[in-house]
């Protein structure tokens, strides 16, 4: 991006790109995400680092409105003490009255789930004890049982919930599966990790290009509604993903829970094979699978990768070394493969050409 494009981004809040690059203010000595709701300066009086270290080396000091140094999606503690205990007691319901025993406000906790979940406080919970619930009855528990365990003092209730979520009632969904979903924080914006009980099956950023159709895709994959829940392989993937970012894990070792057909399977475990802080054309990826023909397909592959970072598509660039499609946006794959090349003794290359597939 040109300064003029980066300037432009500063009128338009948009949150999408902090992180990737920061704007520093010369005549207040301070730098800031490019959403920062301070008033906007004047662009002779702006500079643009690529990275926090750069800020700071060239002497500028954090804005205390947009932290530019807090990890971006980073859940406040009190509502992560609050979704903890939750977790550990899905049958406990938390109202308005307790959380102001507990010092929190109910619009504040109210507006936080509905920005990164997109759901009221109170859906997260009945979700929790559905999800709760579910499982019972999935281990062969009685509807009943179960629904008395899981807080409701009511099976009309119990059942009036059960059916707003999954569409039908408990007897008849025992089929059914649930995929457990987690949101977590990066450098680069929020992250949201979805998984079986048998591995992660979505791993991309909140605000990327359709995330609700990978959603729609995969509960109709594995037979399954998205629900709120602890899961292993999500404790372990936010882990691994956090050591990535802080520079200290090249590979993964998460299990992944994968639907395609043949092809794209194929294309993906090529994928798995291009190394930490290299990158590879849709050709030569086309050739690694022994199908040169195949480049469109390939790149299709690419594009439909549900596991992004553990499934390293952003290391895929066009021929001519452009950045060609990537659904969390163009600038975080820039942003990935020059994180990549630092922490390989790789030369950083920051004037990628950018232009979609």
């Amino acid at each position: 991006m040109s300064i003029e494009d980066k300037y432009s981004i500063l009128g338009t809040r948009d949150t999408k790109y902090d992180g990737t690059f920061f704007v520093a203010v010369k005549t207040t000595g301070i730098f800031c995400h490019l959403s920062c709701r301070a008033r906007i300066p004047k662009k002779k009086n702006v500079t643009f680092y690529d990275s926090i270290e750069e800020a700071l080396q060239n002497g500028f000091r954090p804005c205390k409105i947009c932290k530019p140094m807090e990890k971006i999606g980073e859940t406040p503690i009190y509502i992560k003490n609050i979704i903890t205990e939750l977790q550990q007691n899905p049958h406990v319901k938390i109202s308005d009255e307790q959380l102001k025993a507990k010092g929190v406000k109910p619009h504040t906790i109210r507006r936080w789930f509905k920005k990164n979940y997109n759901i009221t406080f109170h859906s997260f919970q009945r979700m929790l004890r559905i999800n709760y619930a579910f499982t019972n009855i999935k281990k062969g528990n009685s509807i009943t049982s179960s629904a008395f365990e899981s807080g409701y003092e009511s099976l009309s209730g119990f059942n009036e919930s059960y059916r707003s979520i999954f569409g039908e009632s408990a007897g008849k969904s025992k089929n059914r599966n649930v995929i457990n979903v987690l949101r977590f924080s990066s450098p680069i914006g929020s992250i949201i990790a979805c998984a079986t009980e048998n591995g992660i099956c979505f791993l991309g950023f909140s605000d990327q290009k359709g995330i609700e159709k990978h959603f729609n895709e995969i509960q109709k994959q594995f037979n399954a509604i998205i629900l709120p829940g602890k899961n292993a392989h999500l404790t372990k993937v936010k882990k691994e993903i956090t050591e990535y970012f802080d520079g200290i894990r090249k590979t993964f070792s998460v299990s992944l829970d994968i639907v395609g057909t043949d092809f794209r399977k194929k294309v993906w475990t090529e994928l798995l094979n291009i190394p930490y802080g290299k990158t590879v054309s849709y050709k030569q990826q086309a050739i690694a699978i022994n199908n040169i023909k195949a480049i469109r397909a390939v790149a299709t592959a690419n594009g439909a990768n549900k596991i992004g970072i553990i499934i390293p598509c952003h290391r895929v660039i066009g021929s001519n070394g452009s950045l060609t499609g990537y659904a969390g946006g163009l600038h975080r794959k820039n942003w990935l493969l020059n994180f990549e090349r630092s922490n390989s003794n790789q030369p950083i290359q920051k004037t990628f050409n950018f232009e979609s597939i």
